[in-house]
């Protein structure tokens, strides 16, 4: 029998060699004769405590009961009872003595007299945490006299022990027994083990050894009386040493005082009931105590109640023991918002709570959490994410942003709700720079590009702010081919002012990503014609972007002098500075309801570290009362060709020949400036060098692609109609009696063009109206001209 109940005690192992756990240093206090060690699971590491009890012989008084203690441990289960993990019992040979030691190895707990030297909590805030830990050990109690019918018959400071999270909890099992006041006999294991209990905590029937009148009384009458030993060295802060002491109520709080005089009744039946102590007792009625509570049934909460909680959450946790909130409530919250249990709001707080962590506390407790949130179908968590991933965004690792993060959030690019995609698309801010290149390139940029044609004017503008902030992480590759595209076909391009503004500055932030070439031909062509734009303050930033790249022309054009003779010098590195600085949102004007107009007074796209020099940087632009700008659906290129770029699939790759998503087809007003965007010099910049490389003398029609058609061509040609200059030039003079020669007469001093011009024609030009040719006075330049009506001279 007793090597069956050895085997039953020593669970799985046989020695301590045997043993999957590392037993470490032992704490200063235990309860009885066991002793309490630190120690960690050999598998893992994971912390745990084993508490350790030696006899010289297995016939052992304290042995047997401890047996009965494993016992009782390993089949009473509660979440304020410790948690049994493993047990055994070693015999050892020490000479020619034996030595048996039982070991039991339960969840990591401290004992509670040194949590509390270690926590240092006074006033308010140690009441409140005396109230959870006393409430959670009177619900201990209450279970093994009402439930189980048990009597655990010495609870004092020494049998509560401390988790990891602050909770209390009840152990020391070694005098527990069964209650049943109508047999004689039910008592008879705990009169085997009364010994154990030391003479100050027996009640005055336990200590005269009267098991008729424990008989009588109620199964909590006992375990009554060891709760208000409990209360007095909680409160005094002292071992009790004599019964006596239990008098002195100096210490114990007003609140607590009736409640702890009717624990302590000379009269066992007059005796509180715990269960009674825990309804009833206004000391346990404070902020901590409901709050925890409310948080362990929040599964039976409604969703109003749930967000009447949360939202108020965050100040509460505020005025609660700090170290209760970071290692009770915390798990709490990021248990319930993992499993669903919580709502939105409660993030907030999880939040609040996290950032009093250390940085690698906040990852390893927190993080986890946030990361399975995105994986979330509650739209309403997906948003609160995205509007506080300011708060965590920094502290999630590249590998998570790209594999686990990401492809949940990139779900909010197409989503329904204008709302949520402005938020995901703020959040590429933060994510952006811990995305591979593939993700990058193949993924967001492609999200992007769809939304610079998004509906919403405000998302469009903020997208095009989003390019010019995260150019820097895009390979070079990907920047040549998608910067001036995004910020000059669609951009410079688009009917909502901050829209196109955004486009300017996002010009100037990545000003160092362009060669010359770029800036001459692309750039600066479609930067000055907004110039004359009908509102103003991108009018402001565009002669700002045309100070700034003339600068950097001129930047070129000296060092091309100096280093002339090793073949020219690139303009990489050459940007004004400070262009490298963040570009500020233009506006937030979605909401979840409702969508605003496409011309609803918004902030301007501008930041105030990129433009120091604007004034209105930052103001509000009234767009109905300037003309829309159109974007044109087709671009006429039909007579140039834009250089080939790799194949891509971010949806800039053919943006060289128009914005094919736009429901417009007819031109307006774009047209003349079409061909500015080449690479290439133009055709009619070529002409003129080809023209200063021939004699003066040479007949006009050898000239390829002339500026002025010959007096025999009655209309204009298509040649003519790719005349860059033809719009802007002066009216042609008269022409001369006789050929075109050197000499300067005051016709020729006039006219700039003279000595490199074919000769003018015999006929008038048509006027502005019927075409490009000089003639009649050009009208006024202002953004958008007018549409034109051609002729062709057919092929």
């Amino acid at each position: 029998m007793f090597k069956f109940l050895k085997e039953v005690v020593g669970g799985s192992g046989t020695g301590i060699k045997d043993l999957p756990y590392n037993i470490g240093e032992p704490y200063p206090s235990a309860w009885g004769s066991w002793l309490h060690h630190r120690g960690t699971s050999k598998d893992d590491g994971s912390p745990v405590s084993i508490f350790s009890l030696s006899g010289s012989n297995a016939q052992d008084g304290h042995l047997a009961a401890g047996r009965n203690g494993v016992k009782r441990l390993r089949t009473v289960r509660h979440p304020n009872i410790l948690s049994f993990l493993h047990s055994t019992e070693v015999e050892t040979f020490d000479g020619g003595s034996s030595k048996v030691t039982i070991y039991i190895v339960t969840e990591p707990v401290m004992p509670l007299s040194d949590k509390i030297k270690e926590l240092g909590l006074d006033g308010t805030q140690r009441d409140e945490y005396y109230a959870w830990g006393l409430h959670q050990i009177a619900k201990a109690v209450s279970f093994l006299n009402n439930d189980c019918k048990l009597v655990h018959g010495n609870v004092c400071l020494a049998s509560v022990v401390v988790t990891q999270t602050l909770d209390w909890k009840l152990h020391a099992f070694d005098v527990l027994s069964e209650f049943d006041g109508s047999n004689e006999t039910s008592s008879t294991q705990m009169l085997q083990y009364a010994w154990l209990v030391a003479t100050q905590y027996k009640s005055m029937e336990l200590a005269k050894s009267d098991w008729a009148a424990i008989k009588k009384s109620p199964p909590w009458a006992i375990d009554s009386w060891g709760m208000g030993c409990l209360i007095y060295e909680l409160f005094s802060g002292l071992k009790l040493s004599k019964t006596e002491e239990l008098r002195n109520t100096a210490s114990i709080p007003k609140s607590l005082l009736p409640d702890y005089q009717r624990l302590l009744s000379s009269t066992p039946s007059r005796r509180l009931n715990t269960s009674k102590l825990i309804e009833n007792s206004e000391y346990f009625q404070n902020k901590l105590v409901d709050t925890i509570h409310f948080m362990e049934i929040l599964s039976l909460k409604d969703s109003v109640e749930k967000d009447t909680f949360f939202r108020k959450l965050p100040n509460l946790a505020e005025q609660l023991p700090r170290e209760i909130v970071l290692k009770k409530l915390l798990p709490l919250l990021a248990s319930a918002l993992e499993f669903g249990s919580a709502a939105a709001p409660a993030l907030t707080a999880l939040l609040k709570m996290g950032s009093w962590l250390s940085a690698e506390e906040f990852r390893a407790k927190v993080l986890p959490t946030i990361i399975k949130l995105f994986a979330s179908n509650d739209r309403a968590v997906r948003v609160s994410l995205l509007q506080h991933i300011d708060q965590f965004g920094e502290s999630l690792s590249a590998q998570a942003v790209d594999e686990q993060v990401y492809p949940h959030v990139a779900t909010g690019f197409s989503d329904t709700s204008a709302f949520l995609r402005e938020l995901t698309l703020k959040s590429m801010l933060i994510l952006a720079p811990k995305l591979s290149q593939r993700t990058l390139s193949g993924s967001l940029l492609k999200h992007l590009s769809k939304l610079q044609v998004d509906e919403e004017p405000a998302i469009r503008t903020n997208t095009t702010i989003l390019l010019g902030n995260i150019a820097s992480y895009l390979n070079e590759g990907t920047r040549k081919r998608v910067l001036i595209n995004a910020f000059t076909v669609r951009a410079l391009r688009d009917t909502f002012p901050p829209a196109r503004g955004a486009g300017i500055m996002a010009l100037c932030a990545t000003s160092s990503n362009y060669d010359i070439t770029e800036i001459a031909t692309r750039i600066l062509p479609n930067v000055v014609v907004l110039t004359i734009d009908p509102d103003s303050d991108v009018r402001s930033k565009a002669f700002q972007a045309v100070d700034q790249f003339l600068q950097m022309a001129k930047q070129h054009y000296e060092k091309t002098n100096i280093a002339e003779t090793t073949g020219g010098a690139g303009m990489e590195g050459s940007s004004i500075p400070g262009n490298a600085s963040l570009l500020g949102w233009a506006m937030s004007s979605l909401t979840l309801k409702g969508k605003p107009s496409d011309h609803a007074p918004v902030p301007s796209a501008s930041s105030s570290t990129l433009t120091p020099t604007s004034s209105n940087a930052s103001s509000v632009v009234d767009t109905p009362s300037t003309a829309p700008i159109r974007v044109n659906s087709t671009p006429d290129f039909t007579e140039h060709h834009a250089p080939t770029s790799p194949t891509s699939t971010d949806g800039w790759g053919d943006l060289e020949n128009g914005i094919d998503e736009e429901p417009e087809n007819d031109k307006d007003g774009w047209d003349d400036l079409e061909p500015l965007e080449e690479t290439k010099p133009t055709p009619a910049l070529t002409n003129i060098q080809a023209a200063q490389r021939r004699p003066v003398s040479q007949p006009a029609s050898h000239v390829k692609a002339p500026i002025l058609r010959p007096k025999s061509t009655p209309k204009l040609s298509k040649d003519e109609d790719d005349d860059l200059w033809g719009s802007l030039a002066a009216p042609a003079p008269k022409p001369p009696s006789k050929p075109l020669n050197l000499k300067s007469t005051a016709t020729d001093d006039d006219d700039p063009w003279a000595a490199i011009a074919a000769p003018a024609p015999t006929t008038r030009a048509k006027p502005l109206s019927a075409g490009r040719g000089r003639g009649a006075k050009p009208a006024a330049p202002k953004l958008g001209a007018q549409r034109i009506s051609r002729t062709s001279s057919g092929t």
